[in-house]
């Protein structure tokens, strides 16, 4: 058998960047990953053509809608599906190419195939060309990511009924959208395919939105969707989805007992996701999981095995791409004899809608449970000159500080291009930074950051411009 120092299996975000580092540190590395193309559900059928549909979709609107009150005149507007797929194709190809280009520069060994545990020690590959491989390892790293739920009795056939997978490749505009889950997933799909002309229409179980999210900022988010023409029916339990000759009939019931029923060209399951630990042979080499079927890990990404170790959407925590990484950073450098670290209290997220939401820290439900005195500071980009030139003054800045100390405690923010401007509040918290700091902090004028500024002046109550 060929021997490593690391062996990583999975190529998503996690486990490449495991990769790359630890080959970086000078530890002989393998990385295994079956879908034949690096970069995990993230980049492959995720978070990169996802937003590739997205910005294509957004520019149809403003154009369609938007640019005629700017003195812009686009006369007959119409949209190449068969196109616009092709273009998220070429961006995904490009950059899955980008990664494998990374490894052959970084001097990683790339399997092909399914990996599993023979021992503790061993991994067998199941080689996408149909043969086997067995491989030796010291350290192994799992890193397989996570996949689609579904609801009970509900199958996915990804053409009729669909996960974010098929939703990102129809070949036509359905007429209907029925979107069931009003998470992040769900709302941008359903965000995509209303742009474009469909009737979207969300069937939320719980009684809001996008669940987990500062309550302000989700009921926020709730109406501008709304305005925007997403139809919702929170408090309902869906109960089955049938197949017809139309679409399907999705049968669901209220929180009062009544039973709706809603006639749809294609329905998008959007009700989370399971980690991918089946197929890996864990059991035999003991390696314990949680009651979520997650892998049970200590504070350097162990496991009860001393040599397995995991990290990203296999462990606890938000199963987002930009924390995997960071894990992976972290744990092939723990495995080199550094320090490796995650601040899981300084994790921002992003849903890229339009406008777009971003938070980082805690929102204020979580404050008040804990019973954490604290400050709100809230700036509206209607007073924001930048968004007022832009038409684009829906949302606000919200930022949470310790009523003691001021340490900013969490940012919540929805609005334009706020999915790059969590990234200035991030770093602010990540230096235990007080709402004085980012106040008495210079912002260029006229930017949308300049909200950031005036809800930290809000903090202490002495905004500027509003």
């Amino acid at each position: 058998m060929d021997e490593f120092d690391i062996i990583v299996i999975g190529g998503g975000p996690g486990g490449y960047v495991a990769a790359i580092r630890a080959s970086q540190l000078g530890k002989k590395t393998a990385c295994i990953e079956s879908r034949g193309a690096l970069g995990g559900t993230c980049l492959n059928i995720g978070c990169i053509p996802s937003k590739s549909l997205l910005h294509s979709s957004e520019l149809f609107k403003k154009a369609n809608s938007e640019f005629k009150s700017l003195g812009i005149n686009t006369g007959n507007i119409s949209i190449d599906i068969t196109k616009m797929m092709q273009h998220k194709k070429k961006s995904v190809d490009t950059l899955t190419k980008g990664v494998e280009f990374l490894f052959k520069k970084n001097k990683v060994n790339y399997f092909k195939g399914h990996g599993s545990f023979l021992d503790t020690n061993s991994i067998e590959i199941k080689l996408n060309d149909g043969t086997k491989k067995s491989i030796k390892g010291k350290n192994i790293v799992v890193a397989t990511g996570s996949s689609v739920l579904s609801l009970p009795n509900i199958t996915i056939d990804e053409k009729v009924i669909v996960s974010s997978t098929g939703a990102l490749s129809l070949p036509k505009i359905p007429k209907k959208l029925i979107v069931i889950g009003g998470g992040y997933i769900g709302l941008e799909m359903g965000s995509v395919w209303s742009r474009l002309g469909s009737q979207v229409e969300v069937i939320e179980y719980l009684d809001h939105i996008t669940p987990g999210m500062d309550k302000e900022i989700s009921d926020s988010f709730l109406k501008i969707l709304k305005k925007q023409g997403l139809k919702f029916h929170l408090s309902t339990k869906v109960n089955s989805v049938k197949k017809n000759s139309n679409g399907a009939i999705v049968e669901a019931k209220s929180k009062e007992g009544d039973i709706k029923k809603f006639d749809a060209d294609v329905v998008l399951m959007s009700v989370g996701r399971k980690p991918n630990t089946n197929g890996l042979n864990l059991k035999k080499v003991g390696i314990e999981l949680d009651d979520k079927g997650r892998i049970r890990t200590g504070k350097n990404f162990d496991t009860n095995i001393p040599n397995i170790f995991a990290i990203g959407d296999v462990i606890s925590g938000p199963m987002l791409a930009h924390k995997a990484e960071e894990e992976g950073i972290a744990v092939a450098e723990y495995l080199a004899g550094k320090y490796g670290h995650v601040n899981y209290d300084v994790i921002p997220g992003v849903v890229y809608t339009s406008p777009e939401v971003a938070y980082v820290g805690k929102t204020e439900e979580e404050l008040k449970l804990k019973k954490i005195s604290y400050n709100v500071g809230k700036f509206p980009f209607l007073a924001n000159s930048r968004a007022k030139i832009n038409d684009e003054a829906d949302g606000f800045v919200k930022i949470l500080a310790d009523k003691t100390t001021d340490k900013i405690l969490g940012v919540h923010m929805i609005g334009p291009d706020v999915g790059n401007m969590i990234a200035e509040m991030a770093l602010a918290m990540e230096f235990g930074a007080s709402a004085e700091d980012v106040a008495r902090t210079c912002h260029a004028h006229p930017t949308l950051t300049e909200a950031i500024k005036e809800a930290a002046l809000a903090v202490d109550k002495r905004p500027i411009h509003f």
